[in-house]
């Protein structure tokens, strides 16, 4: 479960942005924002890693990863904003894939060095990551389910997490926190199975 930041337009003055390359990040994004739309609709993608989203992460992840290797990182210069967020949300769901997702994290992290990306889109990419990882997360970017509600996912120096969120323009965590509640995603009918799937897929990709 992640906690997105509200989006802010970053374009540096000057770019000269491909739309064609633009739109095909767009529509692969809309594609997967549609397919997990339909499972979230009967309810199966609450249930596990459901095939058909694994199936367009990995098309999608294969359309990242050439683009990449012709143009380098599609950063705000060479895509704009939306097209950023596009290629940034595809890396995300790359979770298939841990080379190319930590090869993703790198290049966001020149990236945004650089202010052709957010910050906070490599704090996501390395919360995710360290997770799959069985590490703690360092910006509580990832949430789930507890017994009082919903609840960041393991911190590493939690003391400090809310200085390392306004380091990078992330809204309070508490914030976060306290609207998540108000809206609390849809519990696996078996959370048990599916922890155990996931342990298992895990170590399936090459995570563990």
């Amino acid at each position: 479960m992640d906690a997105l930041p509200l989006k802010s337009s970053v374009l540096r003055r000057g770019a000269i942005v491909d739309k064609t390359l633009e739109k095909r990040l767009i529509d692969l994004d809309d594609w997967d924002q549609r397919v997990r739309a339909e499972l979230a609709a009967d309810g199966s993608l609450f249930e596990g890693y459901h095939p058909r989203m694994e199936a367009v992460h990995r098309a999608n992840a294969a359309q990242l990863r050439e683009i990449i290797a012709n143009q380098g990182w599609p950063g705000f210069s060479l895509v704009g904003e939306r097209g950023a967020y596009a290629a940034w949300r595809i890396a995300q769901h790359s979770i298939g894939e841990p080379a190319f997702m930590r090869q993703c994290r790198d290049l966001l992290l020149q990236a945004s060095a650089n202010g052709d990306a957010h910050p906070w889109q490599h704090a996501y990419m390395d919360d995710r990551i360290r997770l799959f990882e069985g590490l703690p997360q360092r910006y509580g970017t990832q949430l789930q389910e507890g017994q009082n509600g919903v609840e960041p996912r393991p911190l590493e120096d939690a003391e400090n997490v809310e200085a390392r969120r306004q380091a990078l323009g992330l809204p309070p965590l508490s914030e976060i926190i306290a609207r998540a509640r108000m809206n609390p995603p849809p519990v696996p009918t078996n959370q048990a199975a599916k922890d155990a799937h996931e342990l298992a897929w895990r170590k399936q990709v090459g995570w563990l």
